[in-house]
């Protein structure tokens, strides 16, 4: 047999075998034998081929509510739909099974489950962080519900990386600010980030920027404005010397606080204009 008949007799052996296999299944879906379906469904979970096993559960859920099936087909069910990356799916049905048997020992394990659904959900930090949140609530619930647990440590290796992911996030929301010139807004947001997150990583360069942004806002002032806030610049500085002695933005820093103090020894000694608040 050449290579191109052998090919053909392969790709024919193939189709006939999908063609099988689509058949059986169309039959296993029109079936009423709830023991065959199970046994397929299953095995169809077991191998990976989890988007055939979904609708099956999707019937078996009905048809084995109310009977001593009823937890595993719940179980398969949730874990089917996570199979399948379907993330909020897996999550209600994980949750669904505690509440629905509380007694289960795989209770635990489901919130667990649950709650790792919600971390994956957590979209980047540049994205809306409602699920993050979400996510560390459920993690830090399941934490005060089963302190002893074995799944504890995998638990808040997760929190502290989702608020790592917080964390970015109001540091960058901060930083724009700063970046796009709304100097007022940029220091009330960076305040704010230091203040909910007090061993954030991004807390020196937050406070290095505190005293960029009182210089800047300063620059922009009027006249009758411009003395306030360079000393909130050169009193942002201190706070920065004060807590960031080894930094290596110092230099920066001591030049934005000498120019400020130029700039208010050049104001003592001019009139001061009439001009209107800024």
């Amino acid at each position: 047999m050449n290579r191109s008949s052998w090919l053909t007799v392969v790709m024919g052996s193939v189709l006939l075998s999908l063609c099988t296999q689509c058949s059986d299944y169309n039959k296993m879906l029109k079936s009423g034998d709830v023991e065959e379906k199970l046994i397929y469904a299953e095995a169809a979970l077991d191998s990976g081929n989890c988007f055939r096993a979904l609708p099956l559960y999707d019937e078996l859920m009905r048809l084995t509510r109310g009977t001593e099936r009823a937890p595993d087909i719940h179980w398969n069910r949730a874990l089917t739909h996570d199979c399948v990356n379907d993330f909020y799916l897996s999550r209600y049905y994980f949750q669904s099974f505690a509440k629905t048997f509380p007694n289960d020992a795989r209770v635990e394990e489901a919130l667990f489950r649950a709650a790792l659904c919600s971390y994956y959900l957590s979209p980047q930090s540049s994205l809306d962080q409602t699920d993050t949140r979400s996510a560390i609530d459920e993690l830090q619930l399941f934490m005060d519900r089963y302190p002893s647990s074995a799944l504890r440590d995998s638990s808040q290796h997760m929190v502290d990386n989702l608020r790592g992911k917080l964390e970015l996030k109001a540091f960058e929301n901060a930083r724009l600010y700063h970046k796009t010139g709304n100097y007022k807004s940029a220091t009330i947001a960076m305040a704010h980030a230091m203040e909910d997150y007090p061993g954030s990583p991004y807390q020196e360069e937050l406070q290095y920027l505190i005293i960029d942004c009182h210089y800047q806002y300063a620059l922009q002032s009027t006249e009758r404005r411009k003395l306030e806030r360079y000393n909130d610049a050169i009193q942002a500085f201190h706070t920065f010397a004060s807590r960031f002695p080894e930094s290596s933005k110092m230099k920066q820093a001591q030049r934005l606080h000498d120019n400020a103090v130029q700039a208010i020894a050049e104001l003592e000694t001019e009139p001061q204009s009439n001009t209107t608040n800024r």
